[in-house]
């Protein structure tokens, strides 16, 4: 489905990205990583333009063209009690100002039927406490989503994914901690992938500007006082 496409992922070093990254690979693409951590292809700080802009320079030399961008890196997650505001901006670089200059350095070199994905989170619509800076940035992707998707029509779809729970490690995770989620399980990279390469597969050819969320039913499930053996805890008891 993808042979001889070239496909861009951000933070494709571990975890969520490695696994697009490897599942691009499998279906025949040439996958361009940029990471902070070690990999094939480039090393660097997406929260440095200039290195985005020598990353982009690089991709365009070696394949001429993009026909897929994922736009996946983490950002910093720190809350309000620690959070310094270069902290905060810094997040927020790489978590939306990335994914947004990179999308302008590649627009000119988009294939047809080019598509974005960018991942988000399941946190851009609810909350743990001491969170801000993570959760401000998987806001601002969502809502750069549907930006870009009409600013783009045409020519890129561009889609987004919230991840809930995605365990990228080796922990099974049994009782309780499988149980709360509707779907019986925590999810793994796998599930954010396979959502990945169909959203800019062919067969997602009328599905832009969307946000799908991926948690197994976790932000569809109400918790009020009490429900499952679940008792809210004054700050003063815990």
């Amino acid at each position: 489905m993808f042979e001889n496409k070239v496909a861009v992922v951000t933070g494709g070093a571990k975890g969520i990205g490695k696994a697009i990254a490897d599942e691009f690979r499998r279906a025949g693409a040439k996958v361009c990583v940029i990471d902070l951590l070690e990999n094939d292809y480039y090393v660097g700080d997406l929260a440095d333009p200039a290195v985005l802009e020598n990353f982009a320079r690089r991709v365009i030399n070696d394949w001429g063209h993009l026909d897929y961008l994922v736009n996946n890196a983490l950002p910093l997650m720190k809350g309000i009690s620690e959070c310094s505001y270069d902290e905060f901006n810094y997040a927020l670089r790489v978590g939306v100002s990335a994914p947004f200059y990179l999308t302008k350095l590649f627009l000119p070199h988009f294939a047809p039927g080019a598509a974005i994905v960018n991942i988000s989170s399941s946190r851009d619509r609810m909350s743990q406490p001491q969170t801000e800076s993570y959760t401000a940035a998987k806001g601002g992707i969502s809502a750069l989503t549907h930006a870009l998707a009409v600013s783009l029509a045409g020519r890129v779809r561009v889609n987004s994914i919230s991840p809930g729970w995605i365990e990228t490690g080796d922990q099974v995770w049994t009782g309780p901690d499988a149980a709360q989620q509707p779907a019986g399980r925590v999810g793994n990279p796998l599930d954010i992938a396979n959502m990945a390469l169909y959203l800019c597969s062919e067969k997602a050819g009328f599905i832009t500007g969307e946000n799908i969320c991926i948690d197994g039913g976790m932000t569809r499930q109400m918790s009020y006082h009490n429900d499952f053996g679940w008792p809210l805890r004054e700050e003063n008891e815990r």
